[in-house]
C-alpha cells in the first residue's frame, strides 16, 4: 500500500504562502452566498499536493432552501482553504456543519494506513518560531525553503473517524503538531445534518498546553487515497466569532 501522508500535508502545505498576501477578514465566507454549478465563494480556493494525483471533487449544490458544498473522493485527496488572519481570541468560536453519506472502509484516523476520513475541518495556526524547540525548528526551516514560506505553527483538526466513536483526541499520525479531535463517528448519524460548536482556545491548549497564536485559516476535506475507497459528505457553513 501507498501511504501517503494526506491529513498531515494538508495542515502543513495548504497555507504554505505568504499569509499577508492572501489573508482574508473574518468572518468566513458563507457558501450559502455562492450559486450551484459557479465558482467557490470569493476567499474560498482548492487546495492539491503534487505527490497526490488524484484530487477529490468538490462542487456547490443545492440542499433544500440553501447552498452546500459537495465533496466526493475516490481514492483521492484535495481540500478547500480559506486564509484568515485574527487572535485566536477574537475568532476562538468555531462552527460548521456536515453531512456524511459514504465512509472509506477501513479508515482509521489514528494510523498512517488508514489516514483518511469522509469529512474534516482544520483550523491552522500562524508560525512562531520562539514556541519550537530545536528539532522541529529545523523541521520548519527545511519547509520553509521547500515551499517558500513556513508552514502553519500547529493544527487542530475535527474529523469524522470511521474506526472510533466521538470524543477522542491524539496526535496526527504523520506529527505531533497537528491535533486530531474526533467529533463523529461511526456509521450511527450517516445521512444527516449535523451541527458542531468548538472553542478552539481551550482545544488549542488541551492539545499543546499553551495559548494559541493567530489563526492562520480553516479548510474541509475529504480523502480516501491511503484506502483506496471512496468518500462522500456535504459541508454547510463554516464560520469563526468571537463569542
Amino acid at each position: 500500500m501507498n501511504i501517503r501522508p494526506t491529513s498531515a500535508v494538508v495542515a502543513f502545505a495548504l497555507l504554505a504562502l505568504p499569509t499577508h498576501a492572501l489573508a482574508q477578514p473574518t468572518p468566513v465566507t458563507p457558501f450559502a452566498q455562492g450559486t450551484p454549478g459557479t465558482a467557490l465563494p470569493p476567499g474560498w480556493a482548492p487546495q492539491t499536493f503534487p505527490r497526490i494525483p488524484k484530487h477529490t471533487r468538490y462542487a456547490l449544490v443545492r440542499d433544500g432552501d440553501t447552498v452546500v458544498v459537495r465533496a466526493e473522493a475516490a481514492g483521492s485527496a484535495s481540500g478547500l482553504v480559506f486564509r484568515v488572519t485574527a487572535p485566536a481570541a477574537e475568532a476562538r468560536v468555531l462552527r460548521w456543519r456536515w453531512k456524511v453519506d459514504r465512509l472509506p472502509q477501513g479508515a482509521d484516523a489514528s494510523a498512517k494506513a488508514g489516514d483518511d476520513a469522509p469529512a474534516r475541518v482544520y483550523v491552522t495556526f500562524q508560525f512562531d518560531p520562539a514556541k519550537l524547540g530545536p528539532v522541529d525548528r529545523l523541521l520548519y526551516e527545511a519547509a520553509r525553503a521547500i515551499y517558500g514560506e513556513a508552514p502553519p505553527h500547529a493544527s487542530l483538526m475535527y474529523v469524522w473517524d470511521v474506526a472510533g466513536a466521538a470524543g477522542r483526541s491524539f496526535p496526527n499520525p504523520f506529527t505531533s503538531r497537528v491535533r486530531t479531535i474526533v467529533v463523529e463517528g461511526g456509521r450511527s448519524r450517516l445521512g444527516q445534518w449535523l451541527d458542531y460548536e468548538r472553542d478552539i482556545v481551550a482545544d488549542y491548549r488541551a492539545a499543546f498546553g499553551e495559548d494559541p497564536p493567530p489563526i492562520s485559516g480553516v479548510a474541509i476535506m475529504t480523502d480516501a487515497d491511503n484506502t483506496g475507497d471512496r468518500a462522500s459528505a456535504w459541508y454547510g457553513d463554516v464560520s469563526l466569532d468571537r463569542r
